[in-house]
């Protein structure tokens, strides 16, 4: 063999290698570039900063505590009856919210997907109105699991083309003319706190510190990791068929912002890191009203629980399914130590406290009943995307075990805290929230929307309307509430109808900030990791 055929074939195997290096590697180049631009710093303490040293000598308004879970389905709570793993996994912290207060049994998020749900919460107002209709990710995310997934029988479609459209990641998010809950809560005197995941926007002028907070700990993108590589006293579950769990370990950081400040490592494991946080933040104001919005991202993946709470569950076999419910057991721990130190300081008789969660459980857990009795996940308007728990709980205001059969929405929090603290409404925009404390009107009408796929709900009757599939949906969910029977050759009137309330609200809203750069299919009745068949029914999610 000549020379220049040995160096031929030493450059061929170094090719080859770079290539099944960068096929294997490559996914983790985002967070590498970011650690470079951003090192993450050794963790400092958090000084709160510190209310009056005594109680007010009038009586004061209440404090509000906004608590929100992460893809948190109807079944993982044991509320309804049911809990992950068939009820392994009580969660009576949670439970008591309901049971010392209000269940609504008609309780919904503004979206299937995080971001939306956040700007409506915080907002008022559909995202859609103000352009927020997709859930903020970077290019790079949208790239590497665009086809990585695919299905074999309808793959996902990627609009490279629209890639010129999108504007920086820091920069999608709520537009900064939009009126936040802390915004109206601060002209009575309000201190207001941020702890959790943000995934509103990351620029300075998006950022918790700019719209309303006074103090801000958490995640300013959609996620982080729970735990260090390093901490031996954490237990994972990695997902093999998700492409977008292996994007997360590849890329996530072990990483919070403290207000304007850079990164740098938490204490612990993030839900115990954020609780204590919240905790502290509660003594450092027990002395002056406060609005807490405590946004755990728990149990969102990538899936890492405590070891101690995964040893408590012995009786659930399937690790996956043992660790996310260690992640529940963990989260309603927690809940339940927010709610004592209420009572330990105070303030629980003149405290409000809301619980619900972003979304539905999600499809690409790989779990199959996180959201009974509903079809559907996360990324789907069947009521498992979108139905999600929606509980209050007031001494005094709201009479224990109080059932509530009316439709509300993540949109209503902002009505409802504003009339409960004596805060004004904005009157120079249109609003889409009711107050659910009141006697006032309640909600008739409610309008979801992804790209192509629209949703009204007028009513009992629920109408999904799909271009991909070419497809139609009608219930009755006073006969119907788990979405079996699809009504629409029978009620072709009321389909129309309420197609054309659909165009109509559609012919209100503005183009999106940002395009969908994917759209991918997601399985009504079965988890991701379960064999595709073309009996199944699906739908197409634009992001």
């Amino acid at each position: 063999m000549t020379r220049k055929m040995k160096w031929l074939g030493a450059l061929a195997l170094l090719v080859g290698a770079g290539y099944f290096g960068f096929q294997k590697y490559g996914i983790a180049i985002p967070g590498m570039i970011a650690q470079l631009r951003e090192p993450i710093a050794d963790n400092h303490p958090i000084s709160w900063s510190q209310g009056p040293a005594t109680p007010p000598a009038s009586k004061r308004p209440p404090n509000v505590i906004l608590i929100v879970a992460d893809d948190l389905g109807m079944n993982d709570i044991s509320l309804y009856g049911g809990g992950v793993a068939g009820g392994a996994v009580p969660t009576p912290n949670i439970d008591s919210i309901a049971r010392q207060g209000v269940s609504f049994a008609n309780g919904y998020a503004a979206n299937a997907t995080c971001s939306p749900s956040r700007a409506a919460l915080m907002t008022g107002r559909y995202p859609t109105r103000f352009g927020f209709e997709f859930t903020a990710v970077p290019a790079s995310f949208i790239g590497s699991v665009a086809h990585a997934g695919d299905s074999p029988l309808y793959p996902a479609i990627y609009h490279k083309e629209l890639n010129h459209d999108l504007p920086d990641y820091p920069d999608m998010g709520v537009p900064h003319d939009q009126i936040m809950l802390p915004e109206i809560l601060k002209p009575l005197g309000y201190h207001t706190v941020h702890i959790g995941k943000w995934h509103l926007g990351e620029s300075q002028p998006l950022r918790p510190t700019s719209q309303g907070f006074d103090e801000s700990l958490g995640l300013r993108a959609g996620g982080g990791m729970y735990a260090g590589s390093d901490d031996a006293a954490a237990v994972a579950a990695k997902l093999p068929w998700d492409p977008i769990d292996r994007f997360l370990w590849a890329n996530l950081p072990y990483a919070v912002y403290w207000g304007d400040g850079e990164r740098f490592r938490p204490k612990g494991h993030l839900t115990d890191y954020f609780t204590d946080n919240a905790l502290a933040a509660i003594e450092a104001n027990k002395n002056r009203p406060f609005f807490m919005y405590l946004a755990y991202n728990a149990p969102h993946t990538p899936l890492q629980a405590t070891q101690a709470d995964y040893d408590a569950l012995p009786q659930i076999k399937d690790h996956t399914q043992r660790v996310y419910g260690a992640m529940i057991r963990q989260l309603d721990r927690r809940i339940g130590d927010v709610l004592q130190k209420l009572k330990a300081t105070g303030l629980d008789q003149n405290t409000l406290v809301i619980f619900t969660s972003d979304n539905g459980g999600a499809w690409y857990a790989g779990i199959p009943d996180l959201n009974r009795p509903y079809r559907g996940f996360k990324g789907t308007f069947f009521e498992g995307g979108i139905h999600v728990p929606l509980l209050m709980r007031w001494p005094g205001q709201i009479a224990p075990g109080t059932v509530r059969s009316d439709v509300a929405q993540h949109l209503d929090m902002f009505a409802t805290i504003a009339a409960a603290t004596g805060a004004q409404m904005p009157a120079d925009r249109p609003m889409d929230s009711f107050n659910l404390l009141g006697n006032g009107p309640t909600r008739q009408l409610t309008f979801w929307r992804s790209g192509d796929y629209r949703v009204v709900r007028a009513g009992d009757w629920k109408l999904q309307v799909s271009k991909r599939p070419d497809k139609v949906w009608l219930f009755n969910l006073a006969t119907d509430p788990t979405e079996q029977i699809n009504l629409a050759d029978r009620e072709p009137t009321r389909l129309a109808a309420l197609r054309r309330m659909i165009e109509e609200q559609n012919a209100k809203l503005p183009a999106p900030l940002w395009p969908g750069l994917l759209e991918a299919p997601i399985r009504i009745d079965v988890p991701l990791n379960a064999p595709w068949s073309k009996r199944q029914e699906y739908v197409y999610w634009t992001n």
